[in-house]
């Protein structure tokens, strides 16, 4: 294919509507035409990524290979598409305008006033053009975050308008409008007022979408479908309806039966392949028709939000459908843990993992919560901190280190079994300063971690700064402690496996990451297999 095809996919009335989704199911449907698909997410916030933001406020902050922190769409768009994508597929409003006043303090504008139109906005259109350009696909989706209406998606919706306009109106883009309709209680009825004011502010921006995906409880009434194709001159084929699902991965098989994939080929001209979507469906049946249930506590600070975790409940869909298997995740929240102690719920669960984090609130929560694994035998999967968490626990209970903690939150402890590394001493900047990105791991032949994986080597993700302090490898190793994963140097540590123990295991790096339908995270995989040996130990002891 000769021009690159663009779809940009915005939304409208309020945020959390599943844009995401959305942009994510398409590519995925026009993968299954054959054709090449790369994904761009677009974020207003002034911000240069998403690497300094608090998961309450954003979800998880999703790392990609080049160690790019990004908004976890882009988590979305790879396990969808089965792709790799770099930090420049994430651009934010920080990035544009630091790119236009460095350009600027430089003299590159020639002492031109500098605007949002044209300057903001052909930086806007440079980095989506470039970075599709680059992939070599023949579709790029362009995700723009945010409302419609928001001030700070403006200069983001004007460069597309812009686009569409350059590459000739209406032949190589086409605009995805999401938007919800709502049924009211007390009449029982889908209004598309909502969906007719937000189709308007899009026009008036000078955006007319070609596609309305509209959101709702129940599958839309085809009267509601013809009110929203004339009032918004949409053709009724383009409105599509989005109930809510049972799981996102049957939200492309919504879509197909709607005739989506059809329509937006039409549109964009393009002559695609037979469809051939049996792989998806037999994947989405494993995960809709489980035969098995085992409940997995998760136990940290961010767990009022379930999207601060969103990696780790994937990986933990992709587990189970390859186990036939309905994961139960239940929160914990490790500050409870700490003040009250270790429930009965929580101490009942098949499995425990320890995810990723940051700061000291409810560290002695997850620690109470490591020992429980450990000493009872309860398969336990600790990820970054919770790796931490794991060695910390065993200095301080199996090796008597009263005290034992890592500096970063505990400068002064007697036993710094987790400690900065020389070259992180002098590290100031918060943002983009840690270990981060894809980076290769030894591991050792014979481990529980070699067998899951099938191979001794392995590329994982990475986002921390603290490191397991060579000093006391030695000891924490005569306590059962093994570390069975290595740098490739051999001096940072990067997966623990407790002998003795059914599963017991952690690592440093983020394996939820890399997780794809079809493809789960072995370290994720293999906590779900012990779960299920030991669900089926306890009822073979009639213990609940």
């Amino acid at each position: 294919m000769e021009t690159m095809k663009y779809i940009f996919v915005t939304g409208g009335v309020i945020s959390g509507l599943g844009k995401g989704i959305t942009a994510s199911s398409i590519g995925r449907l026009l993968k299954s035409r054959g054709l090449e698909v790369t994904a761009i997410k677009i974020d207003p916030y002034l911000n240069i990524d998403a690497g300094t933001m608090n998961p309450f406020e954003h979800g998880e902050v999703y790392v990609l290979d080049d160690g790019g922190e990004v908004d976890l769409d882009l988590g979305n768009y790879e396990r969808f598409l089965d792709i790799s994508l770099g930090s420049d597929h994430n651009i934010t409003t920080g990035k544009v305008y630091r790119t236009v006043i460095e350009k600027e303090r430089s003299g590159e504008y020639l002492g031109k006033t500098v605007q949002i139109i044209p300057h903001i906005t052909n930086e806007i259109k440079r980095r989506i053009m470039t970075v599709a350009e680059a992939s070599g696909a023949d579709v790029c989706i362009v995700e723009l975050g945010g409302t419609v209406g928001d001030i700070e998606s403006m200069p983001f919706l004007e460069a597309v308008r812009q686009m569409n306009t350059e590459m000739g109106r209406g032949q190589n883009c086409i605009f995805v409008h999401t938007t919800l309709v709502p049924m009211l209680g007390t009449v029982g009825e889908q209004k598309t007022k909502p969906t007719q004011h937000s189709v308007k502010e899009l026009r008036s921006i000078g955006i007319q979408p070609d596609v309305i995906v509209a959101r709702a409880c129940e599958p839309l009434e085809y009267s509601i479908k013809r009110k929203i194709s004339l009032f918004c001159d949409v053709p009724l084929e383009a409105v599509v309806s989005a109930p809510d699902a049972k799981s996102i991965y049957e939200v492309p098989i919504v879509l197909e039966e709607q005739g989506l994939t059809d329509y937006i080929l039409k549109r964009l001209s393009i002559d695609a392949q037979k469809k051939d979507l049996s792989a998806w469906r037999e994947y989405l049946d494993r995960i809709l028709y489980p035969s098995n249930t085992v409940r997995v506590a998760i136990v940290g600070k961010y767990t009022h939000l379930a999207d601060s975790y969103l990696s780790h409940l994937e990986a933990f869909h992709h587990a189970g459908a390859e186990l036939g298997t309905k994961i139960e995740c239940r929160f914990f929240d490790s500050e409870k843990v700490e003040k009250d102690g270790i429930s009965q719920e929580l101490a009942c669960c098949n499995a425990i993992l320890i995810p990723g984090g940051f700061g000291s609130r409810g560290i002695e929560g997850k620690i109470m919560t490591a020992r429980l694994a450990r000493e009872r035998g309860i398969p336990y999967l600790g990820v970054c901190l919770g790796f931490q968490i794991a060695t910390i626990e065993i200095a301080r209970d199996v090796l008597g280190m009263k005290g034992a903690h890592t500096t970063e939150l505990d400068p002064n402890t007697p036993y710094p079994v987790v400690d900065l590394l020389p070259e992180q001493r002098e590290v100031k900047d918060m943002g983009g300063s840690m270990r981060l990105g894809s980076q290769r791991v030894l591991v050792k032949q014979g481990s529980k971690a070699a067998a899951l994986y099938g191979t001794t080597e392995i590329g994982e993700r990475h986002r921390h700064r603290y490191e397991v302090n060579p000093d006391f490898i030695e000891k924490l190793e005569s306590a059962g402690w093994e570390f069975t994963g290595r740098s490739e140097d051999g001096v940072k540590m990067e997966i623990g496996e407790l002998e003795g123990h059914p599963y017991f295991v952690a690592c440093q790096f983020h394996p939820e990451f890399k997780s794809r339908p079809k493809k789960p995270s072995p370290l994720h995989l293999g906590l779900i297999k012990a779960a299920l040996e030991y669900k089926q130990a306890r009822e073979d002891r009639h213990v609940l």
